[in-house]
């Protein structure tokens, strides 16, 4: 698959080169300066290339924004990705064209004359400008997500209906952050902005469900600190994500998050209780059908195994795990609420054009929001970073409010 995959973009890469070039030799009529801007322009992007694959950088994440990451990293990333949709879509475009000229071209074979004739000059004209509306939009949609989607934060106020709620936890509140991922384009300063907003909303208890960093273990440190300031009555617990797992900071992190008073739940339990009643806080690591690298650790055919022994049937459990597709198990179970992420929405998600237009799609059905099923519910929080690529479109980075009522 990932073959498939580099296959895919170097090909891209390789038809925007032929593209540019050909642009530029019209421009400059293949003069010398012609050749001289072909040469500049591959120099700046073998430059972003050496950068972003860590041949300039030693492949460190900073935590704060740096002029490397402006005028490299993110310029190259928007281009590797908004480039290669482009290319996918014109390459769509002009299979559609050719299927739609395949009967004209017929007529033609046979001696018969096509009535309306597709080959005229206004329709060639129209076609090409078409394209390039095609394959300019991706690179509007990449702007947007970086300049403005990714920021627009959103809080989500969700009421939780619980039939076994006890009357004393009528009305509480639980605040959710997810998959943080600091970096140059999540910063301290944006997280300690964030964990701001969360305290402002005045939740009774809030939860952090899971990916703290991304691939650089040597962030942990700024990340804990960040996210320090968070508070509420009843404390502040989270979960571990796979992106913690995959930078192998899961021990580490959970002790240095101990040290602020944020305690993570590694397949543990503890009751939020209040006025002789209490409700079952439950926390695990990532567990999912499959795991980066060569680690066995997070794999399971069934999810949530050994769990059960966590619940308590007499109480409300509720469940931090980043992966929503433990919810069906969780269900089963008798969990009444799971709180999950990992997905970001989609991150560059169409799904107000079709719900099949995210990118989440292809591993859960879960992408974001709030889902029922008999036994329990889920909610998938779109998360406040990003991976990959550091824009946002359709999917706005999210703080989630709870109240839980009695129905």
């Amino acid at each position: 698959m990932f073959s498939i995959v580099l296959t895919v973009i170097c090909a891209s890469q390789l038809y925007w080169f032929w593209r540019a070039g050909a642009r530029i030799r019209k421009a400059f009529r293949k003069t010398s300066a012609g050749l001289a801007a072909c040469a500049a322009a591959l120099a700046v992007y073998f430059l972003m290339l050496a950068f972003n694959v860590g041949w300039l950088n030693g492949r460190q994440t900073p935590t704060h924004l740096t002029p490397g990451e402006v005028l490299l990293g993110a310029p190259f990333t928007l281009w590797l990705a908004c480039s290669l949709v482009s290319s996918l879509l014109l390459a769509f475009f002009w299979i559609a064209v050719s299927i739609l000229r395949a009967p004209f071209w017929a007529a033609r074979k046979l001696g018969r004359t096509p009535a309306p004739e597709i080959q005229s000059p206004p329709r060639r004209d129209f076609l090409k400008q078409t394209a390039n509306v095609v394959a300019a939009a991706p690179f509007v949609a990449g702007a947007y997500g970086f300049f403005k989607g990714r920021l627009d934060l959103e809080v989500t106020r969700q009421p939780i209906h619980l039939t076994r709620l006890p009357k004393a936890f009528q009305g509480f509140r639980i605040a959710q952050l997810s998959d943080i991922h600091i970096g140059p384009f999540m910063t301290q300063d944006q997280i300690r902005k964030y964990a701001d907003m969360a305290n402002a909303l005045k939740p009774d208890l809030t939860v952090l469900t899971g990916d703290f960093v991304t691939w650089d273990a040597a962030t942990q440190q700024a990340v804990v600190q960040a996210l320090s300031g968070l508070t509420a009555p009843f404390g502040v617990f989270g979960c571990l994500g796979n992106h913690d797992a995959y930078a192998r900071v899961e021990d580490s992190i959970t002790q240095l998050f101990l040290q602020t008073g944020i305690r993570i739940l590694r397949r543990q339990n503890v009751a939020v209780a209040t006025r002789g009643e209490s409700l079952n806080l439950i926390g695990i690591d990532y567990t999912g059908k499959f795991v980066m690298g060569s680690r066995t650790e997070g794999v399971s055919e069934h999810y949530l195994d050994g769990v059960q022994s966590l619940i308590d049937p007499d109480r409300v459990n509720i469940l931090l795990s980043h992966n929503p597709n433990t919810f069906d198990r969780a269900a089963e179970l008798g969990i009444d609420l799971s709180l999950a992420g990992h997905t970001h929405g989609g991150q560059a998600a169409l799904e107000f054009i079709s719900p099949e237009l995210a990118p989440s799609r292809l591993v859960t059905p879960y992408v974001a929001g709030l889902f029922a099923r008999t036994g329990g519910q889920l909610y998938v929080n779109r998360g406040i970073g990003t991976i990959g690529v550091p824009i946002r479109i359709g999917a706005p980075p999210e703080i989630t409010l709870f109240e839980l009522t009695r129905v």
